[in-house]
Formats: structure tokens, sequence, C-alpha cells
């Protein structure tokens, strides 16, 4: 009877945790694509390989796309397809070189009970927060968090390449190149910069992975910003790569006490 009822709290934990890996993530089935081919640029709203629920347009604040040229057009809601689970955005490239998609969603509130707000803050990689949790004695204190995501993709078109991969869209927070992903190869070091109302994030908590060839999700390095809001990771691996963060702050209005901005970017490695 303890066995069974240990392999049960066992299931459990191991179903939760997934539940608190809400991430948003913007992924192609393929990053380099030819001159008008159709694409279709998966909206994850789970993890970095499923998507636990499609997004609608209304909740969508701002969805840009960025030519090679440095075009910024935006599409409309019936450039959107969805299934049950997951939201598509269908796009035809007409020109070679680099892409930028970014996509925006409105801000949420929800109520999260001390545990289970504990546990996101471990598992999601808000590590500063969690501290400041344990240093006040707050850990067993419920809360009620205001959150909005803001997401990039990067891809390639053809053989050329183009400057644009290091346009900031203006979102809350963002993850903005220092150097084109699409000019290295594996073992080469990649470095971005991560914003916060268009200034330096500094000393931002961030987190990196990749899924390989055989579909296999890599866990990479997690890192901070330097003073100037930059970091590198080395590129030790092909694959679809990722690197994620969440900037959270304390509020100090009495309905709410924290609001979380969260900043993802995607990109392929040969």
């Amino acid at each position: 009877m303890k066995k069974r009822i240990f392999a049960f709290l066992i299931i459990c934990v191991l179903v939760a945790v997934p539940a608190l890996a809400h991430d948003l993530f913007l992924k192609l089935d393929n990053y380099f694509v030819a001159v008008n081919d159709k694409i279709s640029v998966k909206i994850l709203n789970g993890s970095f390989q499923a998507s636990e629920g499609a997004v609608t347009f209304a909740r969508i604040s701002d969805v840009s796309v960025v030519s090679p040229k440095g075009e910024r057009t935006n599409p409309k809601e019936a450039d959107f397809t969805k299934d049950d689970k997951t939201t598509f955005l269908n796009l035809q490239p007409s020109e070679q070189g680099n892409y930028v998609v970014g996509l925006s969603t409105m801000t949420r509130e929800i109520d999260l009970e001390a545990k289970d707000f504990n546990e996101y803050l471990s598992h999601d990689g808000i590590p500063d927060t969690l501290a400041e949790r344990k240093r006040d004695k707050e850990l067993n204190k419920k809360v009620r968090e205001r959150y909005a995501k803001h997401v990039k993709i990067i891809f390639q078109v053809g053989e050329k390449q183009s400057d644009n991969y290091k346009t900031a869209l203006g979102y809350p927070v963002e993850i903005v190149p220092v150097t084109n992903p699409y000019s290295f190869k594996m073992g080469n070091t990649f470095e971005f910069q991560c914003l916060k109302d268009g200034k330096p994030l500094v000393n931002q908590f961030v987190m990196t992975g990749r899924e390989d060839a055989n579909g296999k999700l890599i866990v990479g390095k997690n890192i901070r910003t330097n003073k100037n809001g930059t970091a590198k990771i080395k590129l030790d691996g092909a694959g679809k790569w990722y690197v994620r963060f969440i900037n959270m702050t304390r509020l100090t209005d009495p309905n709410l006490n924290y609001e979380s901005k969260w900043a993802t970017l995607t990109f392929q490695i040969k």
C-alpha cells in the first residue's frame, strides 16, 4: 500500500512540473527555406517541443515580420491558422536573406498558491525572486501576477545573409542578436543582448538549449548578462536553438504582487 501511495505521489510531481513550463516560442520545422516557399511558423504555447493550447489572435498585441531589407510588416488575422493545440503564422518570404518574426501578447493576470509560485520560480529560471521570498520569509505567501510574453524567431531564406537580424522590435523585453547566428557554424560563439524597455538588462538570468536532429531536447547552460546586457553561448551542437528569460519585478499595487515579462528567441545551426 505504501509503495502504491509513493508511486502515485511521484506521478503527481512529474505531471505537475510540465504544467509550470508555460513558455511561448516561435518555431519552424526547418529554419532554412527557399524564396517563395510557403512556411508555417508554429506558435508553441507550452514548451519548445509541444504546444498545450492555441493562442488566439485577440490575445496578440503585436505581430511583426522584418524582411531582409529591414521593412516591417504586420500580418493580419487571415494569415493565422490553428488546430486544437497550436497556432500557425503562414508566410511566403519573397527575398533572400534573414527574416525576423516577432510576436507580443497582451498582459494577463493569474493567482498562484505559494507552493506553485515557488516551484514556478525555481523551474522557469527566476532565482532572484525566489531568493527575495526566502530572505523576506514570504515563501508561504500566495501571489497575484501580471504577465506577458514577447517572442522572436530568425530564419534564413536562400543563401544570402542580411543585417536585419539585429532589429529591435521595441517590445517590453526582447532578445537581440549582436552577431548573426546564420554566419556561424557549430562550435562558434553566439552573442546577444537582453533589453527591457529598450535598455540593457544587467545581470539577467538566461536559460538556453537546443533540439538536435533526432528531436532530442538538450538543456544548455544558464548564464547571466553583463553590464551591457549581453551574454554569449557556445554553439556546441547543431539543431534548433532557443534563448529565453523571464524578468520579474515586485509591484506596490495592493491587488498585484509581481509582474513578469517573458522573452524567447529561436534560430537554427547546421
